[in-house]
């Protein structure tokens, strides 16, 4: 093997992770996440009209970060859900004294069968993990299903079809298998899973795209 092809293999090992999480690398990158992540979540959330006693489930959790940051804007419990295990260990690491306290609680499992009944949470999120679902108008359906009436849905992302990519970025939407619908299909997607007010905010700067929107 050349050392071009070895860093190639090198560079898919490292970014497969940022599809799901697991090896030896699934720690850096959840860590990478963690900070990465952030300016995106601080904006979105921003947009969030709370009141503090909001039940939240953070879909795609990876590191932790939502949790911990949701946890200091409710009183109520906050649930975090990722289909790789190395993320469920890493976000509650992240976020253990509140684990141990009982104020948050990380589960495996997926966005296409959500381990929770009908009508139970004020707020579901999602940050830059849509473009891995199995089945975007299905899985938002499954939201629908768990919301309260009136509860909102948050989906944060820096990458749509409406931006244009270099290259390499191509090279990687096409290796990870990236679901990347444009703004108004992603609104046309959630009205068709039952979802209605739907707010698009968006910081042209940063290419970052907020929907909002409610049971």
């Amino acid at each position: 093997m050349t050392n071009e092809e070895k860093c190639s293999e090198f560079v898919e090992e490292i970014y497969i992770n940022y599809r799901k999480p697991q090896g030896e690398h699934a720690v850096d990158v959840l860590h990478d996440m963690n900070k990465s992540h952030e300016k995106l979540a601080t904006w979105a959330t921003s947009h969030l009209q709370l009141d503090g006693n909001e039940l939240i489930l953070d879909i795609g959790c990876g590191g932790g970060a939502n949790i911990k940051r949701f946890s200091s804007m409710t009183k109520n419990k906050v649930f975090g859900l990722d289909y790789s295990s190395k993320s469920v260990e890493e976000s509650i690491k992240f976020n253990q004294e509140s684990v141990d306290a009982g104020n948050v609680e990380v589960l495996e499992g997926s966005v296409s069968d959500i381990p929770f009944e009908d009508g139970v949470f004020d707020l579901v999120t999602a940050f830059e993990t849509t473009y891995f679902w199995p089945d975007l108008e299905n899985d938002l359906k499954e939201i629908h299903r768990v919301l309260k009436d009136d509860g909102q849905i948050l989906i944060a992302v820096t990458d749509t079809a409406d931006k244009e990519f270099g290259e390499k970025m191509l090279k990687a939407i096409d290796f990870l298998e990236m679901n990347l619908p444009t703004n108004d299909e992603m609104i046309k997607t959630l009205e068709s899973a039952g979802f209605t007010k739907i707010s698009l905010f968006i910081k042209d700067i940063d290419d970052y795209s907020c929907y909002i929107a409610r049971k």
